[in-house]
This record gives C-alpha cells, sequence and structure tokens, in this order.
C-alpha cells in the first residue's frame, strides 16, 4: 500500500494575506490602503524578513489543509503530538472492513527480509480473518476494530496554518523521526512548497535551517557537519554554579 498526498485547499492568495498582515503591524494606514499598495514582491520580502528574525506569528494567517491516504495508525497516533493541527479521521466506527477489505502498512525493515514479510503477511490475514469474524457474529465495527493492528491502513486531513507546518516539517523531516511520519512531511512539504513557495522557502530540520541540530552528539544523525559552521547541541545543558540561581533579575537590566 503507497501513501498518498493531497492538497485539499488553502487560503487564497496566503503571501498577499500575510504581507497585509506583516504590514499591518508597522503602518498606520487604512487596512484597504494597505491591500491595494502590497505587491507580490513586498509580500515576498517581508515574509523572508520575519522569518529571519523569528517573529513568525503573522504566517498564522495562511492556512493549508493536507489529506494522507493509506497511512498507517501507527503514524496517526504520532499526530496528535501536533496540537495546533485540526484532524478529520477516517472512523473505524462508521467503516466496515468486512466488505473493502482490510489494507495495511508492511514497515521497510519487514518488507526487505522475504521470511519477515511472507510472516508479517500472514499475520495481517489472521488479523482480517478474525475482524470479519467477530462482524459476521454480529458484532459492531466499533467493538470488532479492536482485533485489528496499528499497521491497518486509514485515512486522515489535517489543516493548520503556516507556522504549524514549519513546526511540524522542522520536528518532522529530521532523519530521527520514524519512517512512516517523516514520509508524510515530505509529501506535505513538496506541496506545500509547491503552493506557496515564499511561505515554505525554508523547511526542514533545524540543522538545515539553522545550522543547531539538537539532539546531541548521541542521538544526532551527523547531517549538521555537512553544513557550514553547523554544530551539535543539547537543551539545558548549561548548569549554574552552586548556590547560584536564574532568579529572573535580568529583566530589570
Amino acid at each position: 500500500m503507497q501513501m498518498k498526498v493531497y492538497l485539499v485547499g488553502s487560503t487564497e492568495d496566503p503571501e498577499r494575506v500575510i504581507g497585509v498582515t506583516i504590514r499591518r503591524c508597522r503602518s498606520s494606514e487604512p487596512t484597504p490602503v494597505l491591500m491595494e499598495k502590497i505587491s507580490e514582491q513586498k509580500s515576498r520580502e517581508l515574509i523572508k524578513l520575519v522569518e529571519e528574525v523569528g517573529h513568525v506569528s503573522t504566517i498564522e494567517q495562511g492556512f493549508f489543509t493536507i489529506a494522507f491516504d493509506d497511512v498507517s495508525r501507527v503514524e496517526t497516533h504520532q499526530l496528535v503530538r501536533h496540537r495546533h493541527f485540526g484532524f478529520g479521521h477516517e472512523s473505524q466506527r462508521a467503516v466496515k472492513y468486512d466488505s473493502v477489505g482490510l489494507s495495511y502498512v508492511m514497515p521497510p525493515s519487514i518488507r526487505r527480509n522475504k521470511e519477515t514479510r511472507q510472516r508479517y503477511q500472514k499475520d495481517m490475514a489472521t488479523y482480517e480473518a478474525n475482524y470479519r469474524w467477530y462482524i459476521e457474529q454480529g458484532i459492531s465495527p466499533e467493538d470488532a476494530r479492536f482485533v485489528l493492528p496499528e499497521a491497518t491502513g486509514t485515512k486522515i486531513v489535517m489543516g493548520g496554518n503556516a507556522r504549524s507546518w514549519h513546526e511540524f516539517l522542522e520536528k518532522r523531516l529530521c532523519r530521527r523521526a520514524q519512517w512512516g511520519i517523516r514520509a508524510m512531511a515530505i509529501g506535505a512539504g513538496h506541496l506545500l512548497r509547491e503552493k506557496s513557495p515564499d511561505i515554505f522557502s525554508n523547511i526542514g530540520p533545524t540543522c538545515l535551517t539553522q545550522g543547531i541540530c539538537w539532539e546531541g552528539e548521541k542521538g544526532s544523525c551527523g547531517l549538521w557537519k555537512a553544513v557550514e559552521g553547523g554544530e551539535v547541541r543539547v537543551r539545558g545543558k548549561h548548569q549554574f554554579k552552586s548556590g547560584v540561581r536564574n532568579d529572573l533579575s535580568f529583566i530589570d537590566e
């Protein structure tokens, strides 16, 4: 089963909308004037500026909705960590798999070996047979689904603003992300960049976008070494001297 990715929809002319929003923050002119004066080139420059300095609240005005077909429940379970998105997930209560057949995702590590691949296919056939048996006994789909594995294929729609997508892609394009959700990020990244190249011109893991890998020496894949000036760090590494705390006195300086 091959994952498929679709751009369902987005804010109309998101670059212009974001450009006007950025100008609104630093201009006293009436909004209609800003809307009339903003050009494509100016929007591009403003978007680049806010991304460079990290003032990215304005790019939240651009909204993008992407659908993923034929991914596993392993991937969709991981999406709950990205709480800034809205989701529409295929319901196993409403969809009965006894007529359409059970689809499933096979991990590449299992697929590469003939013995593990055949055992996996046998296991999936057993899960499907068990599911069908419960359905035949009059058990409702919402209860029969309890015997289905996380490998079961599913479909989901995922919508969020450009800032949320940037964060998602930063985390999930990293080589440390699991292969399934990384594939989702790769597919989404291509669609988003094609739709709005200015908004998504600098997407990817922090080693490529910031020159910093936050995984630490033991967790890093080493990609940061290929980036000029790249470095590896860990958060919270600094330790204050004994008896000294960050008492927030710096805010009065």
